[in-house]
Parts: structure tokens; sequence; C-alpha cells
């Protein structure tokens, strides 16, 4: 760019550069090259004449590129600056950690001994906080214990006790009294439809998590103490159950019937309260077994709906913990189009025609197919693996049917 400059100027002094000072000025007004030359001073004795050069406004177009390296300068600059701080801040860590080496007993104490004193007392008062904040921090989380015993129970009775001193003191025409129309309450599941004396067996409304849509239960009041959120039930095999991933999600089938109340509210039922499993079944010669697990979890969508199963009283067995290679504990939920399975070489659900929770596969599979008879082949029915005369499982041997199976599910801590 320098070079190409320095030709201009070369040529438009070229045109003008012959005759006298004024003459060469008077050539250079007239003439068409924008550079102007205006005597500046006389002549020396060398024979050099000063000018006075005038130049007009340039405009260059340059590439893109020359204003990124414009930014690459000045982001160089910066790190060169930084780096030199940098420098000087090593140098002076450098010089105060010799300064602080220890010095000769016998000197002394100086300006830096009082300033190590000094950080001495700085770090006890931190450690000190430190301590303090431990023990605000667990002061929170036995205040936060100590709240979380005023259940739900607790608080209805308050409200019902402030609802019945409001109604007794006031009239019929009270605006308390219209306004009682719209209050509603809420529960969690059936033990608490139970707690509110509704003991008989029937569809209720419940809400594990008032953040999500209420839904209906089927609750079984009468068995076992009552309070019983029922999740899967099996009596006549009018519904399959051979389902996808998001059957099972939602839910399918009759509550007063056959049903799978829903992966999504099993999560919120077990979320909300620690739960009990108790399982109830009934084989085709008439005998009745229970299988009871003291805690009972199902994590949500995003977890695969992965069991958590524990504690286990009863007369059936404990199927679901049947060996190492056998362990529906902590597994994923299958269905016949989601293989979350522990098999390699295939999808258990699509093999067995239905959803659970496999491992490779299985002991244990309450929804296989409803057979209202012994049968034959691929054992994909109903089935427990800790039930009595269960056949070994020759594959031309007859395999055990069920007639009834019943999971329902409440709360640790109930008390009928």
């Amino acid at each position: 760019m320098k070079s190409a400059f320095s030709l201009l100027v070369l040529f438009c002094f070229l045109q003008v550069r012959a005759g006298h000072p004024e003459q060469e000025h008077n050539k250079t007004e007239n003439s068409a090259c924008p550079i102007r030359l205006k005597p500046n001073g006389q002549c020396g004795d060398n024979e050099e004449c000063p000018y006075q050069v005038t130049l007009p406004p340039l405009t260059l177009q340059l590439p893109k590129q020359f204003k990124m390296l414009e930014r690459v300068m000045k982001d160089l600059q910066n790190l060169k600056e930084d780096l030199s701080n940098l420098k000087r801040s090593c140098l002076e860590c450098k010089q105060q950690a010799d300064e602080s080496q220890p010095r000769n007993t016998d000197e002394a104490p100086t300006a830096e001994d009082e300033t190590g004193n000094d950080l001495k007392e700085i770090q006890s008062k931190l450690k000190k906080m430190s301590i303090s904040l431990k023990n605000t921090k667990n002061q929170i989380n036995i205040l936060q214990s100590s709240s979380q015993e005023m259940n739900e129970k607790k608080v209805e009775e308050i409200v019902n006790n402030v609802l019945q001193n409001k109604l007794e003191n006031c009239p019929h025409d009270c605006p308390f009294m219209s306004a009682l129309k719209d209050i509603r309450v809420f529960y969690t599941d059936c033990s608490d439809r139970y707690s509110n004396q509704e003991v008989k067996n029937g569809i209720y409304l419940v809400t594990p998590d008032r953040h999500n849509s209420s839904f209906n239960a089927s609750c079984d009041m009468e068995s076992f103490g009552g309070g019983w959120t029922v999740i899967q039930r099996r009596v006549n095999g009018d519904v399959s159950f051979n389902r996808t991933w998001k059957e099972y999600k939602d839910g399918f089938g009759d509550l007063r019937g056959d049903f799978w109340l829903g992966n999504d509210k099993i999560h919120l039922l077990t979320k909300a309260k620690d739960m009990v499993l108790r399982i109830e079944m009934e084989d085709l010669d008439g005998v009745r077994e229970y299988a009871k697990y003291a805690q009972f979890y199902v994590s949500n969508e995003y977890l695969k709906y992965r069991l958590s199963v524990s504690s286990y009283s009863g007369t059936a067995g404990d199927s679901l913990h049947f060996s190492k290679h056998y362990n529906h504990d902590q597994k994923f939920f299958s269905t016949p189009d989601k293989d979350n399975d522990m098999y390699p070489s295939g999808n258990c659900g699509s093999y067995y025609s239905s959803g659970w929770w496999f491992d490779a596969c299985m002991a244990s599979n309450l929804n296989g197919i409803y057979y209202n008879k012994k049968y034959k082949g691929v054992r994909n029915g109903i089935f427990w693996g800790t039930w009595h005369n269960i056949s070994d499982g020759q594959p031309n041997g007859y395999k055990q049917a069920f007639k009834s199976v019943i999971m329902m599910i409440r709360p640790k801590n109930f008390n009928p």
C-alpha cells in the first residue's frame, strides 16, 4: 500500500517538477492531479527548495480480514497485560512467602508477625462461624422434620374445628355458609378417605399431588384393615395386558374389574407417602397366598418407572428377589414396544406379552396373559416363581394359572 502511494506522489510531482517554483505552483493548481504543492520558504544553497504537500482525503477499501486482524491485535495486547499482571502478582506472592519463613525465635516480633497473628485470629473466627452455620443448618432440619409431622390429617382436623365454631355462631344466610360450597378437601389416597369415615369399597377421587390432576381410584376399605389403594386387579381376563408403553403409563381397563392404574399415578402415590405393597393371589385350585413388602416405590418416567421394593413377609414367597439373575428390585419397567430389561438378546416384554419390571427375564410377572385353565408352551401367563407346585418349566409341561391377582398399596404409618 505504501509503494502504491509513493508512486502516486511521484507521478504528480513529475508533472510539475520543471521550471521555477512559482511556475510549478501555477501548473499544479491548474493540473488535474489532486495533490497540491506549495512553496514553503526560500531555496537553499544546495539547490533544495522546501515545499508543503497537501494531500486529498483518501478512502481505501480493505478486506474484512484487516478488521479481524485489528481485533486480534487488541486481544493480544490485553493478554500481554494480563500476563504481566500475573507475573507481578506471582512475584509479590513469592516475596510474601519468603518474608513469612520462620525466623530465629530470639528476634523481636515484627509487623509481619503481628499480621500472622491477625490471620490466625481471623481463621479462628471463620472456624467458629462455620460451626455456627452448621448448628443453624441442623436446627433448620429439625424444624423441617417437625413441620412435616403436621400432616394433612392434623391440618384437616384443625380446619374442621374452625369450621365447626364458625357454623355454630353463623346464621344460615351468612356469606360464610355460601362460601362453604366452594371449599374442597383433598385426599391423597384411599387411606385418607378411610380416615374420613368412608369405609365401603368403591371408586373414590384422590389427589396425591396437588400440582397434578386428581383421578379415580379403586379403594378396598374392608380387607386387612381397609384403606388400600388398588393399583392392579386380574379377576376375569376381560382386559388384555399386552399393551404399549403409553397405555401402561396412563393406565387402562375397568376400575371395577381388571385394570392397571397407570405408572404415572403409581409414581405419584408412592412419592406422596411411604407405601406398603400387598399382593393377594389365588390359583385355579383355590389356594390363596399373599406377599407383603414394607417398602414399595416406583420412580417417574424419566427413570423408566424403576421399581424399589424390599422387606418381604407373607406366605407366597419372595418372588421379586428370587435370585441374583432374577431380581426385580431396582429394575426398569419394560413393555412389548419399549425394551428396558437386562436380557441382552431380546425384549422380555414382547416375549411374555406384557409390561413388567423384568430382569433377564423374570421370576414373577403378574401382568402376563390371563388363562382360565392350565396351559402349555411359553410361560407367558400370570406367574409367581415361588408359588407352590410351580412347574419346573418343561417345554411340554402344564403351567400353573391364577384365578385372581390383586396389587394394592397403603401408607406405612396407617392405623385402621
